[in-house]
């Protein structure tokens, strides 16, 4: 199932729907190999022109996904290499999104999925494993760990994902140490390891999505300022993703 990439500086993404995305998701599950997703944002666009380590993580994911809405617009300003065309993503496509919509998916289907959660502080991965096994009975979460981990207990996360071998493996352990850390581990034993940031948060309820309107506006970005004023030195990354697009017009 080859997929088209559009570069937005640097940073390949898939040139796919939602409904496509899930699509990738439900063949590579059918796999036996892990496959990693990675759904990178503005910030995460600009974060990877700091961080090779980072950039190399994106490059290599085996999906990348248009996190945000600042990425689908940079697809209609920004020419596509190697084509030095305009190539237009068609939406945007959020990881959240894209969790539920496979959760559901496989719920119709009746088919069981088993995951396991890495992420969160303390307590978090608890309550997601809770509240998902409630919503999707076919779902059955078969491992967690926080996120605050130390080296040693690392190696005896890693042992026990590997002797679990679950479907999915969630890694929620913030951007960019989730992306940099599933690609060290790309030989763990699971079909899908998805990089999808504060999605174990909403999960557990510990975090909510931004209001309906604010979503389809792109304006995420401002729930999370307004609730979360620590983020402001981070948001500074948007107005420097704006200006890096328009110089690369």
């Amino acid at each position: 199932m080859g997929t088209e990439i559009i570069e937005i500086l640097g940073i390949p993404f898939a040139n796919i729907t939602q409904n496509e995305a899930l699509e990738k998701l439900v063949f590579f599950l059918s796999e036996k190999s892990n496959h990693i997703i990675v759904t990178p944002n503005p910030e995460g666009v600009m974060q990877s022109r700091r961080n090779p380590a980072f950039a190399d993580a994106l490059r290599s994911a085996d999906l990348s996904l248009a996190d945000g809405m600042g990425i689908v617009l940079a697809s209609y300003l920004i020419k596509s290499r190697p084509s030095g065309v305009h190539k237009k993503l068609p939406e945007r496509v959020r990881g959240v999104d894209t969790t539920f919509s496979l959760f559901e998916h496989l719920s119709k289907k009746q088919q069981e999925l088993t995951v396991y959660f890495l992420g969160g502080v303390p307590g978090v991965a608890e309550k997601a494993k809770k509240n998902m096994q409630n919503k999707f009975p076919y779902l059955k979460v078969i491992g967690f760990h926080h996120g605050y981990f130390s080296e040693e207990e690392e190696k005896e996360i890693i042992a026990e994902i590997n002797q679990l071998s679950p479907d999915i493996l969630f890694v929620c352990t913030g951007m960019p140490r989730a992306e940099i850390w599933a690609t060290k581990n790309k030989e763990i034993n699971t079909r899908l390891t998805l990089c999808v940031g504060g999605t174990l948060d909403i999960m557990a309820g510990t975090a909510k999505l931004a209001p309906s309107l604010m979503r389809k506006l792109g304006l995420e970005w401002l729930y999370r300022l307004i609730r979360q004023p620590s983020r402001a030195k981070r948001m500074l990354d948007l107005p420097r993703f704006i200006f890096t697009v328009i110089f690369n017009m």
